[in-house]
């Protein structure tokens, strides 16, 4: 098993930009939940569309509520290149551990 450690974390927003997290080659883990209403798309490289994304993030029923779908990675081998989304209207929150 490895085991990384965390000397931080991101400073909580909600965010609608286009590039959810920046390429970060000390992270060690990284999450990001929608708090919209509107189905949020994914993807593990530049210019996620709703067309071409590795995860689809199921919307919450109203803004902020909680109930929208989320993704993390937190074991082993953490993807520590640029992380983007797309979506209508865009609405989530990211946390990033280094």
């Amino acid at each position: 098993m490895l085991i990384r450690s965390a000397t931080g974390a991101n400073t909580p927003s909600i965010a609608s930009d286009a590039t959810a997290v920046a390429k970060n080659t000390n992270r060690s883990a990284w999450a990001i939940q929608n708090l919209g209403t509107n189905t949020l798309y994914v993807r593990l490289g530049s210019d996620a569309t709703t067309e071409i994304f590795h995860f689809a993030l199921k919307a919450g029923s109203v803004n902020d509520d909680g109930t929208g779908g989320s993704v993390s990675q937190s074991d082993v081998v953490i993807y520590n290149g640029i992380i983007t989304v797309a979506g209508t209207s865009p609405r989530y929150t990211v946390m990033e551990l280094s």
